[in-house]
């Protein structure tokens, strides 16, 4: 006979509570609410803060199950005693600041979302699923770029109706960001993929790069990109590729390059577009009278404000002119002037500067120290390591011509990937540390290893 087990009604009550109290369940929770808020993060600055809230609220559960003595060795590692002190620097900047409190206080919040890291950090070295965020991140920019393509054609269709053309949310510098950094983080995953004989992924991979790179060669692209797509495939080249192979494909890249510039006049007027605005710049024509003859102004703004920071800079260059000063540093040098010399702004568009108006020396020291730090942390083979050392990178050449740590997206973009990466790196080295000693480590498939591993 076939025995039949009964379940009674209150064991079953006792099996969900037991369910709900159960750790597992709530770091898959959190895990999940990860992956949503990388996801969201592309689309919506409401949506993003709501899902990362609630990421921070499902910590609660998991707090008795933390250890703090772990987690108050990892805030004195440089990795996390970077960001800790630029956030403490801006609080402390309040204190010198000559504008009102409000400014000051508003003055810390761009610098705030630095203190995410150590939580994020800290979780991703016990999660196995730090992947999630990134295949999610990935998912949610290849819609994105998939919807860009539709609205180029069919403005109606765009979600925001302050986007440029073929943006259809926020604007086209965080898009380019995006694009870029998802076109050559899946350079070595293709590679990879083919060598492993799965050629399915592998031309499905390439061709999401190549959309990615056809988005920004012919639909819309911030010309720093200019600056920092380059450097990351240099820096592909050197992780992954020997000579033989970087030679072939900067060849390669040369050839694409000349081709796109013949082929996408959206390109030539973009970089064509620097000689004249900076012309403007030499002739001081003010901003409102650009806009009525239609002339480009951006880079005779930047030039502009780069000219006035360093002057800022060097009126206050050890502790500088305190947290949130540097609108009113910019209106109160307006006063009589006329062009560009009227034109007021909080953000001197280069995060160095960011940093230097606001707090000096001090603040320099911080910031590259803490960069410094975040590349030290990514220099392992792996996935983790690739993805956390392009993100760092990127942040670094694209902050010459931005403010990109201060600013929402680029800064989530670097607490995301740095937060994550960095936690699956350093969860990947204390369980290799936990391993036999003469254990061999095989790698996977998709592990994205370089040449070398």
């Amino acid at each position: 006979m076939t025995e039949v087990t009964s379940i009674t009604p209150g064991a079953s009550k006792r099996s969900s509570a037991t369910s709900w109290l159960n750790p597992n369940v709530w770091v898959f929770y959190t895990d999940l609410l990860a992956a949503l808020t990388a996801a969201m993060l592309p689309w919506s600055t409401t949506g993003f803060y709501i899902l990362l809230g609630f990421w921070f609220l499902v910590q609660v559960p998991l707090m008795p199950t933390r250890d703090m003595r772990v987690f108050l060795r990892l805030l004195s590692r440089p990795i996390c005693l970077w960001p800790l002190a630029i956030v403490l620097i801006a609080v402390l900047g309040t204190l010198w600041a000559d504008v009102p409190w409000q400014e000051r206080l508003q003055g810390i919040k761009p610098a705030a979302k630095l203190l995410a890291i150590p939580f994020l950090i800290y979780h991703f070295q016990e999660s196995r699923r730090g992947s999630w965020v990134f295949i999610a991140f990935l998912a949610s920019c290849a819609l994105l770029m998939g919807l860009s393509w539709i609205v180029l054609f069919a403005p109606a269709l765009k979600l925001a109706t302050t986007a440029s053309a073929g943006v259809p949310v926020k604007n086209y510098i965080d898009q380019s960001q995006e694009f870029a950094l998802c076109m050559v983080a899946l350079a070595p995953c293709i590679a990879t993929l083919y060598k492993h004989h799965r050629y399915a992924a592998a031309v499905a991979c390439a061709v999401l790069a190549l959309g990615f790179f056809a988005n920004m060669a012919f639909v819309v692209s911030a010309r720093s990109a200019l600056i920092y797509v380059p450097v990351l495939l240099i820096v592909f080249a050197l992780k992954y590729l020997d000579h033989r192979q970087s030679a072939l494909l900067f060849a390669a890249i040369a050839i694409a390059a000349i081709a796109v510039w013949f082929t996408s006049p959206y390109l030539r007027t973009r970089v064509g577009n620097i000689a004249t605005e900076y012309q403007f710049y030499e002739q001081n024509i003010p901003v409102n009278e650009a806009h009525k003859q239609d002339i480009p102004f951006s880079t005779g703004l930047r030039l502009e404000y780069w000219r006035k920071s360093l002057r800022f800079f060097a009126d206050a260059p050890v502790f500088g002119n305190g947290t949130g000063s540097t609108k009113g540093l910019f209106e109160r040098d307006a006063i009589g002037k006329t062009g560009l010399a009227i034109e007021v702004t909080k953000n001197p568009h280069n995060q160095t500067l960011a940093a230097a108006v606001q707090w000096g020396m001090i603040g320099i020291i911080a910031l590259y120290a803490m960069w410094l730090s975040h590349l030290f942390l990514f220099r392992g083979e792996g996935f983790a390591n690739w993805i956390g050392l392009l993100v760092v990178v990127q942040n670094i050449f694209s902050s010459l011509v931005n403010s990109h740590l201060f600013d929402f997206h680029a800064g989530w973009m670097y607490v995301l990937g740095v937060g994550t990466a960095g936690g699956m790196s350093l969860g990947a080295k204390k369980r290799a540390g936990e391993l036999p000693a003469r254990l061999p480590q095989t790698g996977h498939p998709t592990s994205c290893a370089p040449r070398h591993s």
